[in-house]
């Protein structure tokens, strides 16, 4: 079976790190992935998606519809044919998924990755027609649909999507055997620059709106106040990053922050510099990050509006509004940090294990199977 998903670019983002780790665990006898990307810029993830027997195909023009569907068009017929186009581009795969429809594509999944319904009140007219024009395209060209979490469903589906077969809820899963490694905590924390006897804050994230890295520099200022020894390691890159430093610098915290940039190597990271973990988003569909943090044993504090279905080892997990103010954030915090007990790998695995990346690809593959027999 030939699919082809549709993405922005194969950088290290949730999403495309769990495609990466089904492409990993896939049966590529039984199925050949390749990637469409919209950004032909460089990803991340471009050498080892290629070295796995997968190709990446630039397809520009996303803000222009009608150059953007004759490049899609124009791969179809040079790479195809196609037996499933997969589409993982939110609103824009009702766009996506239409082209796919006229080109005689007989598969059509929309992935929903996230809950947007929160900012739909700042939305103007235009966006709330182009919002609706794409949910309806959704539904009709659509062969099927997954959601990462219920809300991301009720964001792009419709109403009662969970009574059709239509309409998929499956969690995204994550490779649980990165975690079980062992790691020397004072060669890590020696090499990220994290003074001796830190107690470490961390986050993983792309820097931008909805992580509300601003709101987390905040709740540093307060927790420093608490704490002395309070350090933050915030991994990830994006273009927030600058303000977020800027701000950093303002709170005269520069001494308490690491600013890792994207890695590749989270797992240890996580394992070996954090004793705890901090996620104030805005808005998500539910993030692999946090699951890697619930394998690697860390206490979180996490916001209220990511889905309870992201809380796997709730008895790690305490949810706070990020409308709270950052001194609550802090103290809730605090709460975690006073328990210094780390759950183990084993404990961890199997209370994830509905979780794994092993299972989550069994759960594709079956969908696929399922639709092309419709």
């Amino acid at each position: 079976m030939r699919i082809l998903h549709v993405l922005g670019k194969l950088d290290r983002g949730g999403v495309e790190t769990w495609l990466v780790q089904v492409l990993r665990h896939i049966d590529r006898k039984k199925y050949q992935m390749d990637f469409l990307v919209n950004d032909p810029s460089p990803g991340a993830y471009d050498e080892e998606v290629l070295s796995l027997g997968a190709r990446i195909i630039p397809c520009t023009g996303y803000r222009n519809p009608a150059r953007y569907a004759l490049n899609f068009w124009r791969v179809l017929r040079k790479h195809g044919p196609y037996d499933c186009v997969h589409s993982h581009v939110h609103s824009y795969s009702g766009y996506v998924l239409m082209l796919a429809a006229l080109a005689g594509v007989p598969m059509r999944v929309a992935h929903s990755h996230s809950d947007t319904r929160q900012s739909e009140p700042s939305f103007g007219p235009a966006r709330k027609l182009y919002r609706a024009t794409m949910q309806r395209l959704i539904r009709s060209c659509a062969s099927g649909g997954l959601a990462v979490s219920t809300e991301a469903g009720q964001d792009l589906f419709p109403p009662r999507w969970r009574e059709s077969s239509k309409w998929t809820l499956q969690h995204l899963g994550i490779d649980l055997g990165r975690f079980e490694l062992a790691v020397d905590r004072d060669v890590v924390r020696r090499e990220l620059g994290i003074p001796k006897g830190a107690i470490v804050v961390g986050h993983v994230g792309r820097f931008t709106e909805e992580k509300n890295h601003m709101f987390l520099v905040e709740i540093a200022h307060e927790l420093v106040r608490l704490d002395s020894r309070i350090f933050f390691l915030l991994v990830g890159d994006g273009p927030l990053r600058p303000s977020v430093e800027a701000l950093v610098e303002r709170y005269s915290l520069r001494d308490r922050f690491a600013f890792t940039g994207v890695r590749p190597d989270v797992p240890m990271l996580m394992k070996g510099a954090m004793d705890a973990f901090v996620f104030p988003s805005l808005r998500e569909g539910l993030p692999v990050t946090l699951l890697e943090a619930q394998a690697a044993g860390l206490r979180c504090v996490i916001s209220d509006v990511i889905s309870p279905e992201a809380d796997v080892i709730s008895s790690v997990i305490i949810r706070e509004s990020p409308e709270a103010s950052p001194k609550r954030w802090a103290e809730r915090l605090m709460r975690q940090l006073s328990d210094p007990n780390r759950m183990s790998f084993d404990r961890t695995c199997q209370q994830l294990s509905s979780r794994s990346i092993t299972a989550s690809t069994e759960q594709l593959s079956s969908l696929y199977a399922r639709l092309s027999q419709t």
